[in-house]
């Protein structure tokens, strides 16, 4: 007999999705295994916004996800627009340029709601409006971004710490600091169990099926060299530093078949003062993302994108990428007083931005090397940029510079309203895109076309469902997604 029904390789936002499914579906025995401490748990998960992209056809299908919500926000269904599987699975298709996964992405795609509210259920999981990231009042309304509207409540702490109270009050065994060393296989090639190292210790733990769901490989910095190439190397992680591709590189030491981008990963504009490693404390702390309503230059005085190509959470997952690429990995974000109101709360817990009345003052300030050229360009920018007349920061506008390149596309309105401010960026890494082959039902598929009997991956560990950019919110969601089929056929094992 197994010492467990199923084993769960981590412990973020898919892999407790995975725990509670299989407790759902008969695993009397699940086991949870944790590599970081139990005060530094729950992966990327800790350090996400928490926001949730799912399909709905009316705005009060979200209702109740959001009991009182009308008590806090006044007509506050009245600035939220239905997001239809077609809109989910073409803004999938457009960000990834239609690299995503057509079966995948079809089943995330369709399973999105139902699992949401399974989770919220099934993880007494409380919601909130994600009114700190995202939305824009306009006549006293909040006009929300198309599914960007639903986050857990306290965000990815709060989506974390829901999701092991649930965890444990529903019978899962969650063991701290044990990380997974090698898969274990009978002699029919079915994975029968895990060689885990728990405190110093080689052990092996058997079970008839397990859901690797440990992340990808961000955190490794020879990993990032080898696959997302300079300047990766040194990027900041905005999130854990227990992701160094252990799930991925167990399972493609006995034939797992990588898939999808590996040289792709998904990037945030942060704070240029950022650690190395994020703080727990301030989580998603670190994000820069309101740079649609100004400018940026890097060290060279230089703007390099279109800062108004789309609403941030269709850009920032690339940009933050574009801003690392720059000289020495930095980017100044410049706003006057006519936006600075519209910069996301997070913005107060950078260090103070530099502030002067003059664009020749602030760019004295600041650390670039051709200072010249930085004048040249904002006074460039200035002559080309449109008049605020037509400005709406709720959506994109169409007020677009003319004559630069690149142009600004939306909100491309002038900088001439002092005090000017300018905080420094850089790009910090979230998770990675590459992962393993997986089908419709979370089994991993082997470098044969064959599936790998007993074993499954979830999370960030799927491969081929983002390329080159990504939709915010999707991740989490994908994982619940996921993590819920892997859970389910995962119990369904016999050995």
């Amino acid at each position: 007999m197994p010492d467990y029904d199923v084993i769960v390789v981590g412990a973020g936002n898919a892999a407790l999705a995975a725990a509670m499914s299989a407790r759902e579906n008969g695993a009397d025995k699940v086991l949870v295994l944790e590599a970081a401490t139990k005060g530094m748990r729950g992966g990327n998960t800790h350090w996400s916004g928490g926001i949730l992209r799912f399909a709905f056809d009316n705005p009060r299908d979200i209702e109740p996800l959001l009991p009182g919500v009308e008590d806090e926000y006044l007509n506050f269904y009245e600035g939220v627009s239905p997001y239809t599987e077609d809109d989910f699975m073409g803004d999938l298709l457009r960000v990834t340029a239609g690299r995503t996964d057509p079966e995948l992405s079809k089943v995330l795609v369709s399973n999105s709601k139902e699992t949401v509210f399974w989770a919220k259920e099934r993880g007494n999981i409380p919601m909130e409006p994600a009114r700190s990231i995202a939305g824009v009042e306009v006549n006293g309304v909040v006009i929300w971004p198309k599914g960007a509207i639903v986050r857990a409540e306290h965000e990815g702490v709060g989506l974390s710490a829901s999701w092991f109270k649930a965890a444990e009050a529903d019978g899962c065994e969650i063991r701290y600091e044990a990380t997974g060393r090698n898969l274990i296989q009978d002699k029919a090639g079915r994975v029968v169990g895990i060689t885990v190292q728990e405190k110093g210790e080689l052990k092996e733990v058997t079970a008839n099926a397990v859901v690797l769901a440990c992340g990808g490989f961000e955190a490794n910095a020879q990993w990032r060299a080898q696959y997302l190439a300079r300047p990766w190397d040194h990027a900041k992680v905005r999130g854990t530093r227990h992701n160094q591709g252990d799930g991925l590189r167990m399972a493609m030491e006995i034939g797992g078949m990588p898939c999808g981008q590996w040289s792709g990963r998904h990037s945030t504009p942060i704070d240029a003062d950022w650690p190395d490693f994020a703080d727990r404390k301030l989580t998603d702390k670190s994000n820069r993302l309101s740079y649609l309503y100004g400018v940026m230059i890097n060290r060279n005085g230089r703007r390099f994108v279109d800062e108004g190509e789309d609403t941030q959470f269709y850009t920032y997952a690339k940009f933050g990428a574009a801003i690392l690429d720059e000289p020495g990995g930095m980017a100044y974000q410049i706003f006057d007083q006519k936006t600075v109101h519209l910069l996301e709360p997070r913005y107060e817990y950078a260090k103070k931005p530099l502030k002067a009345d003059t664009l020749e003052e602030l760019v004295e300030m600041m650390d670039i090397d051709d200072k010249p050229q930085a004048m040249k360009t904002l006074n460039e920018y200035n002559a080309a940029a449109a008049d605020d007349d037509n400005f709406d920061p709720s959506q994109k506008d169409g007020v677009s510079t003319s004559g630069l390149n690149p142009e600004k596309t939306n909100w491309g309105i002038r900088l001439d309203s002092p005090p000017y401010e300018a905080y420094a960026a850089t790009g910090g890494i979230t998770f990675t895109f590459g992962g393993l082959k997986i089908n419709e039902d979370a089994q991993v598929i082997g470098t044969d076309w064959r599936v790998i009997p007993g074993l499954y991956t979830c999370g960030e560990m799927v491969g081929n469902l983002f390329h080159y950019n990504y939709p915010a919110g999707t991740g989490l969601v994908s994982g619940q997604v996921f993590g819920r089929i892997a859970g389910r056929n995962a119990a369904a094992e016999k050995g």
